[in-house]
């Protein structure tokens, strides 16, 4: 039996004009391992913002109930052909009541069940999703469950990569964020050594009530002798970054030759052969990503992205992964929001320029039934 409800859909058209509206949709009866869940919250992650918002203008946008329509700047508008026309959902993760499923024996046994899911479109009051990639959530509340998945499997694939390629220990270049304060705990429970970098004296209070033993604040004036120190101490030459624009991960870069040049015993022209590895995996800043190399040789900067991690790691490891989750969900992976809105509460100018700035300790959070 389908079901009719709001949903959001966002769709940018040729001349950069982004619509992003609220609807009302029959969501089909679900077939084979899917599954029909209620969606009772979903939080608005960076990630989403992506095609939530991206970098349209939405100072000066037409607001009007239910709607928004902004402008993309050219420079932006140019990259995203491929998706020019197309009526997009929004909504990476979320949790609800299945209420209806597909006739595979996987998706039955979720029926009447609260789970977190991910299907790509939980800014709506129902949605669609794999059973496969249903995490049921017992006596948890769906609040407690709705970011079970972006931000713990992320924090436990970095660890998991770091193992991965031999590596004991990590930097993170936005330790307080709510992923960041899980790989606190990761790193504490898993025996990793974690340098984090935050932007403010309250964030290293923060993080070092929680434990953390190197943290190392951008804004200090001795910022790269702190650093420096941090990596010397942990042989932290491997770090996520979800900055991606600007120049720290230049900075990274320069610490982690530095600390490598302090240690060889040998003069080389080119510098320290110590490996040196950066990973982007967001874009809190748009702009460009700043690189002065003089970092020796055999560093590297990639593109890391989660799905494609689970993609190419074992059954195993995912399942375990995902059962850590949901065993911690309070406790090492626990979210925290700074308010909650409905779905039209999402597409208010308050509500827009606010979850847009990604501050820290500040996601929001959307419950659709509110």
């Amino acid at each position: 039996m389908s079901k009719t409800g709001k949903q959001l859909f966002t769709t940018l058209e040729s001349d950069g004009t982004l619509t992003v509206a609220i609807e009302e949709t029959t969501f089909p009866e679900p077939t084979g391992n899917e599954v029909l869940v209620k969606i009772e919250a979903a939080p608005i992650n960076p990630s989403d913002l992506a095609i939530l918002t991206g970098a349209a203008d939405f100072e000066n946008a037409e607001y009007s109930p239910s709607k928004v329509v902004a402008k993309m700047p050219e420079a932006f508008n140019i990259g995203q052909k491929a998706r020019h026309g197309q009526r997009l959902p929004a909504g990476s993760e979320g949790a609800g009541t299945v209420i209806a499923t597909g006739d595979s024996d996987m998706a039955k046994a979720l029926m009447g069940q609260r789970v977190a899911c991910v299907p790509g479109s939980a800014y709506a009051q129902y949605a669609i999703a794999d059973a496969a990639m249903c995490l049921p959530l017992g006596d948890h509340s769906a609040e407690e469950g709705a970011s079970s998945f972006v931000n713990p499997m992320t924090a436990l694939s970095f660890a998991e990569n770091a193992r991965m390629d031999g590596q004991k220990a990590i930097l993170h270049t936005v330790g307080a964020s709510n992923l960041g304060q899980m790989l606190v705990r990761i790193c504490q429970e898993d025996d990793l050594a974690l340098v984090n970098i935050v932007r403010k004296q309250e964030q290293v209070d923060l993080l070092k009530g929680l434990g953390a033993t190197h943290v190392v604040n951008s804004s200090d004036d001795d910022f790269m002798e702190n650093l420096k120190a941090a990596i010397a101490e942990t042989d932290a030459f491997y770090g996520f970054d979800p900055i991606g624009g600007g120049s720290m991960v230049d900075t990274c870069f320069k610490a982690m030759e530095q600390v490598a040049q302090s240690k060889m015993t040998d003069y080389s022209r080119y510098g320290s052969n110590q490996p040196k590895r950066m990973f982007i995996y967001g874009r809190l800043d748009l702009g460009t990503t700043t690189l002065t190399p003089g970092y020796g040789f055999g560093w590297t900067l990639s593109g890391w992205l989660l799905t494609p991690f689970l993609q190419n790691a074992s059954k195993e490891a995912v399942t375990r992964m995902r059962q850590r989750v949901l065993e911690n969900l309070t406790t090492t992976f626990a979210s925290s929001y700074k308010t909650k809105v409905d779905l039209e509460g999402m597409l208010t100018k308050d509500a827009i320029l606010d979850y847009r700035r990604m501050k820290t300790g500040e996601k929001y959070l959307v419950t659709p039934w509110q």
